[in-house]
């Protein structure tokens, strides 16, 4: 009833006098306790009623990191993906950022944030904690710079009754693993990424946008069914390299002159296979150590890159690197021992390409099976890619035009790369114009009669 009697009134001073009493005798004790009891004994005190009050909590709090030593952390990649996905008007705080040419929002949690999720009718308390660290050294990466560099430490935490343990690590954190690749699968961009010294993992990416496929591409239609067959058995046979006990990989070296269309080609790959492409440019590396955290920082479902390995940088040879430090410069050695080695299986769905104008300057170790596994010889242009190029650039339908012939044979005589012939068609939009242009720079490459 309101107003109170005077009886609750009374009551209610006489609870709140023996509440302060309480309080006070508290405060009281507690400094005694502090001026008479030594601190070793009280601090051990403390900490037995710390670990007595755990005992009896029913909760338990998991803690997932982001980086796990050198590599990075699936389970919290796939947790901020799964997160962003059940963000709910209660949040206070959103982190949204939109990456260069894509279409949507990438929504995710911002620090120090709690989200609660459930699963299988079980609460579960998510939030996300990020330090500031300020003592490591980047020397150790980049011998050009000896200074202390900022970073974010970042983890979540998840809260939940101790009793769903199990049923967590063994059902929960599996089904958040999927539904986040799921996510990224729908909405996977194919991303180039670069060497970055001052990112986490050593890595920097920009959307893609390359335009090349396996229709677009001028090569032979044998060499490129071929390449086709190989790469779609590849993907389907995970649980055979599981069983022979092999790195879920795929080498490749393309090879052939300048201009031949190599670029082009991983490119189509990339677009084909929804896998990123990470671009090692080897003379950024200064010693093997580096290469492995780099390398250690490339993703599944990706293709490594190393172009023009014969000139990229001068590697040691093997024999040479004998009573050497091999962390103090990036040698063959270190790099087979990624391609094949124990590193190979840090990662898995994976592609190794590697280009070079000259075959014939590689390492023979660099070139076996298992390392890579397929060579494909990028030719000058034949008339087949011609008449894909015609297509492409002219809009040519039936594959024959008045003046095929004569570009067939002069084709047929002189070496003309694809990245040539392509300069040419893009010349002129008359179809007419642009093919004779093409057969008068065919006819300047013959052989001047003496």
């Amino acid at each position: 009833m309101w107003p109170p009697s005077q009886e609750t009134i009374s009551s209610t001073k006489a609870a709140l006098s023996v509440a302060a009493s309480l309080a006070a005798t508290a405060v009281l004790l507690r400094s005694i306790a502090t001026d008479l009891i030594p601190e070793s004994l009280y601090n051990c005190v403390q900490s037995n009623l710390y670990k007595v009050s755990n005992r009896l909590s029913s909760k338990l709090t998991i803690i997932i990191e982001e980086h796990n030593g050198l590599a990075g952390n699936q389970m919290f990649a796939a947790a901020n993906v799964y997160l962003g996905s059940k963000l709910s008007p209660p949040m206070k705080k959103l982190k949204v950022y939109k990456p260069q040419k894509e279409e949507n929002l990438q929504v995710c949690m911002d620090k120090d944030q709690e989200l609660c999720d459930y699963y299988k009718n079980v609460k579960l308390k998510w939030v996300l904690v990020s330090m500031i660290n300020n003592n490591v050294s980047s020397n150790n990466l980049n011998k050009k710079r000896d200074h202390s560099v900022t970073y974010e430490v970042r983890y979540f935490e998840v809260t939940f009754h101790k009793k769903h343990l199990d049923m967590v690590l063994g059902s929960y954190f599996p089904y958040i693993l999927q539904k986040a690749k799921d996510i990224e699968e729908e909405k996977k961009t194919v991303k180039l990424h670069t060497i970055d010294y001052n990112g986490t993992d050593y890595w920097n990416s920009i959307v893609l946008n390359h335009p090349s496929t396996f229709d677009s591409i001028a090569m032979e239609p044998e060499i490129k069914g071929m390449l086709l067959e190989d790469l779609n058995l590849f993907l389907g046979r995970k649980e055979y390299y599981k069983r022979v006990g092999k790195a879920w990989k795929r080498g490749y070296l393309l090879y052939g002159p300048p201009g031949t269309g190599k670029s082009s080609l991983i490119a189509a790959m990339a677009n084909y296979l929804r896998f990123d492409i990470y671009d090692l440019d080897l003379k950024e590396v200064q010693c093997n150590s580096d290469l492995r955290r780099l390398l250690i920082g490339t993703g599944s479902k990706s293709i490594l890159v190393i172009e023009d390995i014969d000139c990229s940088v001068q590697l040691h040879n093997r024999e040479d690197a004998h009573g050497t430090n091999d962390d103090d410069k990036v040698t063959l050695s270190g790099l087979l021992n990624f391609i094949d080695g124990l590193w190979s299986s840090c990662g898995e769905e994976r592609i190794v390409i590697c280009t070079t104008n000259h075959k014939e300057r590689l390492d023979p170790a660099l070139l076996r099976p298992g390392r890579m596994d397929l060579h494909i010889h990028m030719s000058y242009c034949s008339f087949t890619a011609f008449k894909t190029l015609a297509f492409n650039y002219l809009g040519i339908q039936n594959h024959h035009h008045p003046m095929f012939d004569d570009i067939q044979g002069l084709l047929d005589k002189v070496n003309a790369t694809p990245a040539e012939v392509a300069g040419e068609l893009m010349k002129s939009e008359n179809v007419d114009i642009a093919l004779k242009g093409l057969i008068n720079f065919l006819q300047s490459k013959l052989p001047q009669e003496s």
